[in-house]
């Protein structure tokens, strides 16, 4: 995996420390070529893994990228799943067949309805699972997906029901229709690692709140710390700048010196701050800086 992630919750208007920055952005990225831009310049940078959430938007960004071939030859999604508002706005508009329709390939939707009526039948939420996973994985159909990640939203309601095969469905079926690598985003790092050994999930890849401060990470720094050091895990980390209130250069050389973070996922709309992320976690942090196309890529040896 890359070391360094971009993520899209400012294209959506989503900031934890800021609604009236929340909003602004939100204006800012109405027009799918506004966000379009922002890539382009991430890309330019040498970032290229896009992780993203499942939002209708990133489809167009998809369309984009299968028409355009050249223009992201080499950009990997990282699809984050699910987008709960997508489905509840769609079943409103639509009603849940022609919903159904919308988001399955059209080649697996007959297959796609039966699986659905014979799991509600038999109440197999493993049919539904993944029924809904291939719902999500629609959009990226053509497109590299080697790493696919439940969202927090519905990871840490699993884990507060004691619903550990379902992180184990989810990650069998990743791994097997789709070839990708299942990821875990949690609030809550140290409690979904006790969930994942249940449900026998090994070395899984996990993206949590890790920064500084301790902002959102749930059972605070120690806990997230003495993981770090001694569970068997792959660590992505988000919120570094906790939202804005850490400076980067302070945030990213306290991340860095982490053990066991094998990635950071970064959020940003404008040149400057993106080249600045970059060049600071790539001399904070022993990685290979090769170079395509005349820009700096920061990849891991793996």
């Amino acid at each position: 995996m890359d070391r360094l992630l971009f993520g899209d919750n400012q294209f959506f208007g989503v900031n934890h420390m800021s609604e009236e920055k929340a909003r602004a952005q939100q204006m800012q990225f109405q027009d799918t070529a506004a966000i379009m831009r922002v890539l382009d310049i991430a890309y330019a940078a040498g970032v290229r893994t896009f992780m993203c959430t499942t939002h209708e938007r990133v489809a167009e960004v998809c369309d984009e990228a299968r028409e355009n071939p050249g223009r992201f030859p080499d950009l990997d999604f990282f699809p984050c799943m699910p987008y709960a508002h997508k489905y509840a706005d769609a079943v409103t508009e639509r009603g849940l067949v022609d919903a159904l329709r919308r988001f399955l390939p059209s080649s697996g939707f007959v297959d796609a309805a039966l699986r659905s009526t014979s799991s509600l039948a038999k109440k197999d939420i493993e049919g539904i699972a993944t029924l809904l996973i291939d719902a999500e994985m629609k959009m990226f159909d053509g497109l590299r997906t080697p790493v696919i990640w439940l969202q927090n939203v519905v990871t840490d309601l699993l884990v507060g029901l004691g619903f550990d095969d379902a992180l184990r469905i989810f990650s069998d079926h990743v791994r097997e229709k789709y070839k990708a690598e299942p990821g875990f985003i949690t609030m809550n790092l140290p409690l979904l690692l006790d969930h994942l050994d249940r449900a026998g999930v090994e070395n899984p890849l996990v993206c949590a709140n890790i920064n500084k401060i301790g902002f959102r990470m749930s059972g605070g720094i120690a806990a997230y710390q003495a993981a770090l050091e001694a569970r068997p895990f792959r660590a992505v980390a988000m919120s570094v700048l906790a939202s804005g209130a850490i400076p980067p250069a302070e945030a990213l050389e306290w991340v860095c010196a982490q053990p066991n973070i094998e990635s950071i996922v970064f959020g940003a709309s404008s040149a400057s701050h993106i080249q600045q992320i970059v060049s600071l976690v790539d001399s904070l942090w022993d990685t290979e800086a090769t170079h395509r196309s005349g820009s700096t890529e920061l990849r891991r040896n793996v």
